[in-house]
């Protein structure tokens, strides 16, 4: 019986596993993923009152 409850949760977790791996592969996130990884190097800062180090 146990075995059969740890063969259920293995399975559902690699069925998981796989439909997330299709998700972020998928070419209709591409665009957001590659907005998303630019986010931290653009500047969105237009208040040049920040403190700054002398």
């Amino acid at each position: 019986m146990i075995s059969l409850v740890r063969a259920i949760i293995t399975i559902t977790l690699m069925l998981l596993f796989i439909t997330l791996a299709v998700w972020a592969w998928s070419s209709r996130r591409k665009d957001l993923f590659d907005r998303m990884a630019r986010m931290p190097l653009e500047d969105d800062s237009t208040d040049d009152t920040r403190d700054r180090r002398p």
